[in-house]
């Protein structure tokens, strides 16, 4: 088997590319710029934009199965080359998101997941949840001050490590079972803010402080955000006090193991965290 790993240097796709090799599958690899990739020894590196479809069709030739990001408004383009090309599976990163009706982010990714399906090859869709690496967004603040400061303490979330995530996708990849399958990646508990804290201050050994502050106060201490990138995010945790995001089986019954805790994350991540 070949498969063609798409954002093959991503947070998910650099990580999808050792379960493969693992696993005996040919890895060719799908970036933008192959001399920066640094990928393992065995991988075939190409180049080819999602965006600019007329630079994919070497990508695509002789591969079994295809890893697909997001490409904007390119997905049924790509779909096409990959059907033309004899590619027989594809496998999308997509988002828990797009369970979620009249929400634009879930929306986009939908609408991804759509315009696979029309290409009649064999699919299957993987939704993550939030990621785990979400929280490196507080690793300066907790490096320099010890103290993150934030609203909304019990909007509760349950992170999921991005290592979870890539042998999903390996699984769905290198497995016919499970074609046509949707699968909502979350993490094995569902923690306030101050709980997740508390994992990353385990993590590190030292002390790490919650403050809970107003929306307003978050807003004020964030200039550097876009007004929509803190309005989706408000938005995202006041939807969270109401309805916390729940724990899902489908990391656990996908790889028979239990979902990795946010501790053991935190633990590999400790040192951004220094």
């Amino acid at each position: 088997m070949r498969a063609l790993v798409t954002g093959a240097t991503g947070t998910v796709g650099r990580l999808v590319v050792p379960h493969l090799l693992e696993a005996g599958v040919a890895v060719r690899a799908l970036t933008r710029r192959p001399e920066t990739a640094n990928l393992p020894t065995g991988v075939e590196v190409i180049a080819g934009d999602l965006v600019n479809p007329d630079s994919l069709a070497p990508a695509f030739d002789a591969v079994d199965v295809v890893f697909l990001i997001a490409a904007d408004d390119q997905t049924e383009a790509v779909t096409e080359i990959a059907r033309e090309a004899g590619v027989s599976r594809i496998v999308t990163l997509s988002s828990a998101s797009a369970g979620f009706q009249d929400n634009p982010g879930g929306n986009y990714h939908r609408d991804f997941e759509l315009a696979v399906e029309r290409s009649q090859l064999d699919w299957t869709h993987i939704r993550p949840g939030m990621f785990a690496t979400n929280l490196l967004d507080w690793a300066e603040v907790i490096k320099t001050s010890r103290t993150v400061r934030a609203p909304f303490d019990n909007a509760r979330q349950a992170p999921v490590h991005e290592e979870d995530v890539a042998a999903v996708v390996a699984a769905a990849i290198t497995s016919n079972a499970h074609i046509g399958a949707v699968y909502t990646l979350s993490g094995p508990d569902s923690l306030t803010k101050s709980e997740q804290i508390a994992a990353i201050s385990a993590a590190i050994g030292e002390p790490v402080q919650y403050e809970e502050i107003t929306p307003e106060q978050w807003r004020t201490e964030n200039p550097h955000l876009p007004s929509y990138v803190g309005d989706w995010l408000l938005g995202y945790w006041q939807n969270a006090l109401a309805a916390p995001e729940p724990v899902l089986p489908d990391v656990p019954n996908v790889l028979g193991r239990p979902a990795t805790p946010l501790l053991a994350w935190a633990r590999d991540h400790k040192e951004e965290f220094l």
